[in-house]
């Protein structure tokens, strides 16, 4: 029997909107009061979700069991697996010596630390992040940051932010293939769209990261290389999501940012190197001191350079379309299963609001299919990249399996509140209470909707921890709302996507990686409170130069 979502439970939207908003304040609130730790928090969360879902929009205990395991699932293929191989590869790295040599290669680069931040979070990010996407740039990068001797919580903080711009291209173009699917919109003219919203933002985080580490006037004093990296990242992410296409636009604009980025900091050295407040004069300094060959550089970097090339090649459209017609690629013809989820697959009819459609059709019908992929998951390849690293190190076997037995045990207490994130929100998802909570947004009409709908997709990402299911959750609700309001559907859906990188930094399962991939596991609350307003100012300019599209320049507009 198909259950149909009610985006109305209570017959008054104010009511149903509280009421499908709860689980998340729940979970937040706790945190940010830090009357629970993040396991607790997690599981009182996902325990008001299942309360919520039965009790208020009246979903079958069935529904609710089965889009909890499908939570579970993914959790592990898609973020526990990538988490924990990435981090496996740093603590290799680590174990071997190698980072040290890492270290001052760096500050052979520059000894600032601010633009050390820049190289690192931003540019080392941002490859990261169009290789593989999900967790793997925040944890990578503030592991990275922990290393060269920065504050972990004011890396986990500095990674946050820095891991927004680049994400609607993350994971080669993730994001916005899923957008078109669900929206039915070209998906070229939604990432040039995109590419004419985002590079504003570009340009601005590597000085909105400095500046959250010292003061102005020091943050002007690295205006050179700010605008370099930033520049130049911004170029090659509107030309190429507009001139190319949507698949390599992280990763041109990473390669040319780091490269500018080395370039001018060897050509150009500020005036005084900017150090942490109580950070010995001589400290950073001293980690170059000893002259390294450019032999032992390369081959401490191998671990990187080796997880970049594996995640790519991971990534590749070409890979994946080799072999078989199917959406299985090459890898996954070896060993995957694609299994529907008992009980919940076509189950659920999205309804009217959301889909158009007055009676529900086949294609309203949420697909719950539980893709196993041990092969072809970004998590494998990092894992890979690791055993190879291992490999160049002449790591001894047995060693290696020490080291990740203890990797894992480290990452216990985020393993377990991951898992029950992504259980909560499949049951919002599978209830509609998500679809409730954005339908809110819909009725400013059409002269603020535009910036509301970029709040809209930092909500979606907010909830799912994910610009991919935010698009999912809202990028046909976007089409049909703009349609409506006699707005630009491409305009609408990119700003969808757009606006949901800066939720980015505030979702429940971001602060838990990055919590534990710099060791400040119990201080998700502080992490939260720091990063929100950055998230917020963030989402409302992008919020602001969506609206100038819309009612200002709409010839911008591609498609218009």
């Amino acid at each position: 029997m198909i259950w149909q979502q009610n985006y109305d439970p209570l017959g008054h939207w104010v009511l149903s909107t509280l009421a499908a908003g709860l689980p998340v304040l729940v979970l937040l609130g706790l945190l940010v009061t830090e009357k629970a730790g993040v396991v607790k928090a997690a599981m009182f969360g996902l325990g008001t979700a299942i309360a919520v879902a039965s009790a208020v929009f009246h979903m079958r205990l069935g529904l609710i069991v089965a889009s909890a395991g499908a939570g579970l699932v993914f959790a592990f293929f898609r973020i526990i697996w990538l988490i924990g191989s990435a981090v496996f590869l740093f603590d290799l790295a680590v174990e071997t010596g190698q980072f040290e040599i890492m270290k001052r290669s760096i500050a052979g680069l520059s000894s600032d630390r601010r633009l050390q931040a820049v190289l690192v979070a931003f540019c080392f990010g941002a490859l990261v992040e169009g290789s593989a996407g999900f967790g793997a740039p925040v944890a990578i990068s503030a592991a990275f940051l922990v290393g060269l001797g920065f504050d972990p919580f004011k890396a986990a903080l500095l990674c946050l932010i820095a891991n927004t711009a680049p994400v609607a291209w993350g994971g080669v173009g993730t994001p916005l293939v899923t957008l078109a699917k669900v929206s039915g919109l070209d998906v070229h003219a939604l990432s040039a769209t995109s590419g004419r919203i985002l590079p504003f933002l570009s340009f601005l985080i590597p000085f909105w990261l400095v500046r959250t580490m010292c003061s102005w006037r020091e943050t002007f004093e690295v205006a050179v290389p700010l605008t370099v990296i930033g520049g130049v990242f911004a170029l090659a992410q509107g030309l190429w999501s507009n001139l190319v296409g949507y698949e390599l636009v992280d990763i041109v604009s990473s390669v040319g940012s780091l490269a500018a980025g080395v370039i001018v900091v060897k050509l150009w050295r500020p005036r005084q190197t900017w150090r942490f407040p109580g950070e010995a004069a001589a400290q950073a300094p001293a980690i170059g001191t000893q002259a390294i060959t450019p032999g032992a550089i390369f081959k401490a970097w191998t671990p990187f350079a080796l997880l970049t090339i594996c995640v790519f090649i991971w990534g590749l459209p070409a890979i994946k379309s080799l072999g078989t017609p199917s959406p299985k690629t090459l890898l996954d013809a070896v060993l995957s299963w694609k299994l529907e989820v008992p009980g919940l697959h076509l189950q659920i009819a999205r309804g009217e609001s959301i889909t158009g459609h007055a009676a529900p059709t086949p294609e309203d019908l949420e697909p719950a299919v539980m893709d196993i992929v041990p092969l072809s998951s970004t998590g494998t390849a990092v894992f890979a990249a690791a055993l190879l690293s291992g490999l160049v190190l002449r790591v001894p076997p047995g060693r290696m399996a020490e080291l990740f037995a203890r990797t894992m045990r480290r990452m216990l207490p985020a393993f377990a509140a991951i898992f029950c994130m992504l259980a909560l929100g499949f049951v919002t998802k599978s209830a509609g209470m998500d679809a409730v909570l954005g339908l809110a947004f819909t009725r400013v009409g059409p002269t603020f909707y535009p910036f509301f709908a970029a709040a809209l997709g930092w909500l979606g990402v907010a909830l799912t921890g994910s610009d991919t299911s935010s698009n999912v959750l809202f990028g046909n609700l976007q089409r049909i709302t703009a349609i409506k309001l006699d707005l630009s559907p491409v305009l609408m859906a990119s700003a969808n996507t757009t606006g949901g990188v800066m939720g980015k930094m505030i979702d429940a399962q971001s602060i838990v990686v990055a919590t534990a991939a710099t060791g400040e596991v119990g201080h998700e609350g502080d992490l939260l409170r720091a990063v929100l307003k950055h998230s917020v100012a963030l989402m409302a300019l992008v919020g602001i130069i969506v609206w100038i599209y819309a009612h200002v320049f709409p010839q911008a507009v591609v498609g218009q």
